[in-house]
């Protein structure tokens, strides 16, 4: 019997999704819903998927799904996720978990309440850099970590074009600093305590956008650790990084560097230079590896043999917590308290 699995959101994050699980054993996306008749219309013929809706609420209603994949805009997880558990389904759902704490509280609770599986899709845990970090941590060779810096920045076309439709509503900080928030939390492995946060509006406020050039943020843990976070999306066009990503951190005992900026390739061509992205999800022959196909795989197994998700929703939770202060500190100009209820 196969696992079925429908999709909330068919965008770019919900078409590639979409295609990893098609190719997952005994997987099948039977269901569709999206608000674009446009996207949803590509999707559908892109998957041969012929329930598709418009209003997911009638898909959770009228689809025998085991599973929901929820890639809509960050902000609009909430309610999805909460719908969708509690129509029996088991939900991944893309990163960050919601963009409010209460909210990522409230699906939280929810997946206490009805033990279904939940998992966020941080995929970058399932690189292997950052997973042998983890390990070196576990191992006690870094001694205990202390500091961490993280830098994500992505050229201006992510705003203005790959993400134009929605790239206001959200910020630099949302999109990018997220998996880096998650990695830094699971390596320290502890509750984050304060945020203070400086941010920009200039660049992308004068197209017309009110959302912020860079946020840099100064995260403080219970036990008196930091890490410093950096993101921006207003490099020049012609940066062949997408992302400029670098991550640090510091220990008692040793320290690690992971520079991920050209994911080891550099292509010198006529018309450009770039550095084409192969980590997170790429297509060899007829299969799709990397972070992001792992991830997906994981959480189709932990459903199937009732084992535990590898980011739940408690530290969903914790990173979202993060991401909120970070922006309340960014409105309030001043240092934010994080106050955790699990």
């Amino acid at each position: 019997m196969s696992f079925k699995f429908g999709i909330i959101g068919t965008g770019i994050m919900g078409k590639a999704g979409g295609r990893i699980l098609q190719l997952v054993e005994d997987v099948e996306v039977t269901a569709l819903a999206d608000i674009s008749e446009t996207m949803l219309k590509e999707a559908a013929t892109e998957f041969n998927v012929s329930a598709i809706y418009k209003n997911y609420q009638d898909m959770l209603e009228k689809e025998d799904l085991d599973a929901v994949y929820v890639a809509t805009p960050d902000q609009y997880h909430r309610d999805s996720c909460i719908d969708a558990m509690n129509a029996g389904c088991n939900v991944l759902v893309e990163k960050p978990m919601t963009t409010k704490q209460e909210d990522a509280e409230d699906i939280y609770k929810v997946v206490q309440e009805t033990g279904k599986k939940f998992q966020v899709n941080f995929n970058h845990r399932w690189l292997a850099p950052y997973h042998k970090i983890k390990e070196m941590i576990d191992d006690g060779q870094l001694g205990e970590p202390i500091i961490g810096f993280a830098r994500k920045n992505n050229p201006i076309s992510v705003p203005t074009s790959m993400l134009a439709s929605w790239a206001k509503d959200s910020s630099p900080a949302w999109f990018m600093n997220s998996h880096d928030i998650d990695l830094m939390v699971w390596w320290f492995d502890a509750n984050p305590v304060e945020v203070y946060a400086k941010g920009i509006k200039r660049v992308l406020k004068a197209r017309g956008m009110d959302t912020y050039d860079g946020i840099q943020s100064l995260v403080t843990f219970e036990n008196g650790q930091f890490a410093t976070f950096e993101s921006a999306w207003i490099y020049p066009v012609t940066s062949p990084y997408m992302p400029d990503s670098f991550m640090e951190v510091i220990g008692t005992k040793g320290t690690t560097h992971v520079n991920r900026k050209d994911e080891s390739i550099d292509a010198i061509l006529e018309e450009k230079y770039t550095c084409p992205r192969t980590f997170l999800n790429y297509k060899v022959f007829d299969e799709w590896v990397g972070a992001m196909p792992s991830s997906v795989r994981s959480f189709v197994s932990a459903c199937k043999n009732d084992t535990e998700t590898v980011v739940n929703a408690k530290e969903g939770l914790r990173s979202t917590a993060i991401l909120d202060a970070i922006h309340r500190s960014l409105e309030s100009g001043k240092p934010e308290k994080i106050v955790l209820n699990f």
